[in-house]
């Protein structure tokens, strides 16, 4: 460490937002910078610690073992701030701050109606929600839940299945109408595919295309899935879409329901530090709560 200069408060807390998003534009949106702002404060940093912070890869940046280790005293300032604007409130315990990261569907459909419910008996808690489709990692500092598809093969960690959803095959009538409903699998796969970006997708339980309709082609691909149903519903293609977002479209038509119906598992993971959290407790069962009330929104049945 620079002995020169000690590390700045702020400056950690930056390093936490790039720590959660894995992108310097997401971090500053969040923090109300531009990129340029959040990369000089990195630098910043780096330079009083004496060591890279973060390092770029496949899906992101990346904490090194200097970066986690600056991270966990960013996230304890960050807390401790958030006691401090809670004090007035101390009698509720479920209180402050709580951060999680869950897909965009999740976040819309089950968390927001949650905390929403939530809020209403405790309106002192303020969620957090950062929407990736991404794998659980062991450190993700800042983070208080997870959730995530697939099971996570994660360390100290406290993981839960929530329940499934489905997947199906959509078009929009309109497209239909232009190039005519597939009548199987073969015929298809001879339209395009509207997906997330196979090169950054970091869950092998969304690696589905792969194994469902190899021979597809991909026509527009993003990482988030609301570009995915907007994509499908504007023509763009055939989407692989969660049913419970497309289902609310009267102008997508599900095709080969019979054929095409892939499930796929939520879990939740709640850091066993985190447990110990009024707070983080009850927004966990909050979650699961309302995942259980939503079986049926989320199994997808044809209409």
């Amino acid at each position: 460490m620079d002995a020169g200069r000690a590390p700045r408060a702020d400056d950690l807390l930056v390093l936490l937002a790039v720590a959660r998003t894995g992108r310097y534009i997401t971090a500053a949106e969040h923090l109300g910078v531009d990129h340029t702002t959040v990369a000089r404060r990195l630098a910043a940093l780096e330079d009083a610690m004496g060591g890279r912070l973060v390092t770029q890869a496949a899906g992101g940046w990346e904490l090194t073992a200097l970066g986690q280790h600056a991270a966990q005293t960013a996230s304890r300032v960050e807390a401790a701030l958030s006691e401090l604007a809670g004090a007035a409130d101390a009698h509720d315990p479920v209180a402050g701050v709580v951060r999680m990261s869950a897909t965009d569907g999740f976040s819309a459909f089950i968390a927001a109606p949650a905390i929403a419910a939530l809020r209403v008996n405790h309106p002192h808690l303020t969620v957090e929600i950062i929407t990736a489709t991404r794998r659980a990692a062991a450190h993700r500092p800042g983070l208080d839940i997870e959730v995530v598809v697939g099971k996570p093969q994660t360390e100290r960690t406290h993981p839960v299945e929530l329940g499934s959803y489905t997947l199906g095959m959509y078009a929009s009538r309109d497209y239909l109408a232009r190039v005519g409903t597939p009548r199987d699998a073969d015929e298809l796969m001879q339209h395009p595919l509207v997906y997330f970006v196979d090169s950054i997708l970091q869950v092998e339980a969304l690696d589905l295309p792969r194994r469902l309709v190899p021979r597809m082609v991909d026509g527009l691909t993003s990482t988030n899935v609301f570009v995915h149903v907007e994509a499908t519903r504007a023509g763009a293609g055939i989407g692989l879409l969660p049913c419970f977002v497309a289902d609310r479209h009267d102008d997508l038509v599900r095709l080969l329901p019979e054929q095409f119906a892939e499930k796929l598992p939520y879990w939740m993971i709640v850091r066993r530090e985190s447990l110990r959290i009024p707070s983080v407790v009850a927004v966990a069962e909050a979650l699961r709560a309302q995942t259980a009330r939503s079986r049926e929104m989320l199994d997808g049945v044809p209409r």
